[in-house]
């Protein structure tokens, strides 16, 4: 059934919403409205522009007989300053601090609001790579790989310290603790990863780095690639880091477990992504 052009926007936009990165032909659209592909792109150019002035994302147009539209997330420069700003504020408060040095993030991380920002500033990276799978150990970082996953439209992998009988087989391998320098184990089953794919690492806090660094080792034991590792927060670190190719979006960079005070402050976020928002989606 033909639908006015304004129902034709809305449903368009909720449809590409709901697939990030999922090459849309516009026969598609026309069918499914009964409409000219001229009018469908009509309606598409009025959707890109809108997804640019509010900063929704990049509506990518791929031309010839097998092309379409694709969705990508982007967050802009501004939001994820205004983000990143007030999750600091939120985190340095005395109430945060627990012992060693680490910092309640839980109720950050179970909000859904919260990790949609923090999943869409985490994709923003990769808008001109490709990323088959998202890694993170469990359990706090779950909700981030979550979170980034859905907006890259990939699958994610959860790295275990102790075997799981519904995991089947497993890779593991020992690392080293950044933070204690002890030796530990993870693995993963063998189904997760295919051999070549390109892996992009996540996680909620990192000290000295030996967990992420064990991601890493694992991922190469598939013959796999480590694309990226980003982190929500790092902690200052007095030693050495184990890993020194990471983005975080926040710091502490100040703790005094005798006054139990803290102060958290932006990460490496902006430094690493200085073209942040600069991107033109045509």
């Amino acid at each position: 059934m033909k639908v006015r052009r304004s129902e034709r926007l809305i449903d368009m936009t909720r449809y590409l919403l709901a697939r990030p990165r999922t090459l849309v032909p516009l026969t598609f659209f026309a069918a499914r409205y009964e409409s000219a592909k001229s009018s469908i792109s009509e309606d598409l150019g009025i959707i890109r522009r809108t997804f640019k002035q509010r900063g929704t994302g990049i509506l990518e147009t791929i031309p010839g007989a097998a092309g379409g539209v694709r969705y990508i997330p982007t967050i802009t420069k501004e939001d994820a300053a205004k983000f990143i700003d007030a999750m600091a504020k939120k985190m340095s408060t005395s109430d945060r601090l627990l012992p060693g040095g680490y910092v309640y993030l839980s109720d950050l991380l179970g909000d859904p609001m919260i990790l949609e920002q923090i999943g869409r500033a985490i994709s923003t990276q990769y808008v001109n790579e490709r990323v088959d799978a998202v890694m993170t150990v469990a359990t706090k970082g779950i909700p981030i790989a979550q979170s980034t996953a859905e907006f890259l439209n990939v699958p994610f992998v959860i790295v275990r310290r102790d075997s799981k009988i519904t995991e089947g087989s497993t890779i593991s391998v020992n690392y080293v603790s950044g933070s204690s320098s002890r030796i530990e184990k993870m693995e993963l089953s063998k189904r997760s990863l295919k051999s070549g794919a390109r892996v992009l690492i996540v996680d909620d806090f990192m000290k000295g780095g030996g967990t992420v660094n064990g991601m890493k080792s694992l991922i190469e034991e598939f013959d796999a690639e480590t694309v990226g590792i980003t982190v929500f927060a790092e902690a200052a670190f007095e030693g050495q880091h184990l890993v020194e190719d990471y983005t975080s979006l926040l710091k502490v960079d100040q703790i005094n477990t005798l006054d139990k005070t803290l102060h958290v402050t932006t990460g490496n976020y902006f430094e690493n992504n200085p073209e942040l928002g600069k991107r033109d989606p045509q």
